[in-house]
């Protein structure tokens, strides 16, 4: 059934050929900008999740309120 739908369907295999061309342009453009980033921004935003400079100020997250459980 699927092939009859498939051929009744003018120009089926350009879609194909047009989705696999979309795929690679958007990969392309992924990679070249990606090589493009600066290297500095990359090396601050790479350490970010380890940085402790700031106190958390979540009640949940700061260590020590055990009781201090809200969900807003």
């Amino acid at each position: 059934m699927i092939q009859n739908v498939l051929r009744s369907i003018g120009g089926v295999a350009n879609y194909g050929i047009i989705s696999i061309c979309l795929f690679f342009t958007v990969f392309i453009t992924a990679v070249v900008l990606s090589l493009r980033m600066n290297r500095q921004f990359l090396k601050r935003m790479e350490s970010l999740p380890l940085d402790s400079d700031e106190p958390s100020t979540h009640p949940v997250l700061t260590p020590g309120t055990k009781g201090d459980l809200r969900h807003e």
